[in-house]
């Protein structure tokens, strides 16, 4: 596409659909390449599955910023197929066991297709106790009767990547969006969003446009991207979790329809003071509503890559996601919205002399 010839919906909506545990990005980078600006830019894959987009006028005497958002969903691997039939299975990426109970997953078998499954645990009738549940109580049933079943019917076999079964809707009258893999699809959607906005303007920075793989699973994609890229400033874009709905309200971190969310620190980073105050100034200089967070748990990509090319300040730019981590995300778009309008500021106020102040 050589402009913007699609909303952000639609855009979205693809994104959120496409199949992509960690390491299995292929169907998430087909979308990209579908909506990734032409023209003006240059496309780029990598072994990683990392996806660049490049802007094909690099002028050696402008600082590089690299965008980043990253292309994987949590997942689940199959381990092994018992002797019935059930499919035992290890995470990529972190799950709390009671939300993954009862779901519906979909597994691309070693055909090449896709097999939906139930997680399934021992019914209440069988003297099943209550109380926590580990990841080992789980098995994946796709309706074999025996391990030759699973693997020759099914085409189940270990090292099949599974995800949720997806699912997308959004409300017209609310403009809520409901579906899975918002972390960090919304982002994503962001960064090809914002390589097509850019495209027109006389910026004071080359950009490189990124959509990374394997966070979920310690940031390893983002390792080879800063190798490669070496930026010289960093935005990332993340589907944060929202906790308005269980924190005590003095405590809230990240609300729905309050704007993307930038974060302080986390267990990966403490957030550049300077280029975050600057952030949000420029956010305040342009009416656009932003929240800040002081985080306890969780990390980032941009945990790789403040420490990449000497030292790169970097920023999180969070779009609020309630319930991450689960097959069932809600989102608000106008969040997305001013998420993505905050990056492109950020980027037109950006030159040499302020990220040397920095």
């Amino acid at each position: 596409m050589s402009k913007q010839d699609f909303n952000s919906l639609d855009l979205i909506r693809d994104l959120s659909l496409a199949f992509g545990p960690p390491a299995f990005e292929d169907d998430v980078v087909a979308v990209a390449r579908q909506y990734a600006p032409k023209g003006a830019f240059k496309i780029e894959e990598d072994s990683t599955r990392n996806f660049y987009i490049y802007m094909k006028e690099h002028n050696p005497d402008l600082p590089t910023v690299l965008v980043d958002a990253h292309a994987d969903e949590v997942g689940l691997m199959v381990q092994a197929v018992k002797s019935n039939g059930t499919i035992a299975f290890v995470p990529l990426g972190h799950w709390v066991p009671e939300v993954l109970a009862a779901q519906k997953m979909l597994i691309k078998n070693n055909r090449g297709e896709f097999v939906t499954g139930v997680m399934a645990s021992k019914p209440p009738h069988f003297g099943a106790s209550q109380g926590s549940l580990e990841i080992s109580d789980l098995v994946i049933d796709v309706g074999a009767t025996s391990k030759q079943e699973a693997i020759e019917l099914f085409g189940i076999t270990p090292a099949c990547p599974i995800a949720p079964v997806p699912f997308f809707e959004m409300d017209e009258k609310s403009q809520i969006m409901k579906g899975k893999a918002f972390d960090c699809r919304l982002g994503c959607a962001s960064v090809i969003e914002l390589m097509h906005q850019i495209a027109d303007l006389n910026l004071d920075v080359n950009v490189v446009g990124v959509l990374s793989s394997q966070e979920e699973i310690g940031m390893r994609g983002a390792k080879v991207v800063a190798n490669k890229i070496k930026p010289d400033i960093v935005i990332c874009f993340e589907g944060t979790p929202a906790d308005d709905t269980f924190a005590m309200p003095d405590m809230v971190q990240t609300s729905l329809k309050k704007g993307p969310m930038l974060r302080h620190i986390d267990q990966g980073m403490v957030t550049h003071p300077r280029f975050i105050r600057f952030a949000l100034d420029v956010a305040a200089k342009n009416g656009i509503p932003t929240q800040e967070a002081v985080r306890a748990g969780g990390a980032t990509n941009g945990g790789v890559f403040h420490l990449a090319n000497q030292g790169a300040p970097t920023i999180v730019i969070g779009h609020p996601v309630r319930y991450a981590h689960s097959p069932n995300s809600i989102s608000h778009l106008p969040d997305y919205t001013h998420g993505l309008n905050l990056s492109r500021e950020i980027l037109k106020a950006l030159n040499k002399d302020v990220i040397s102040s920095f």
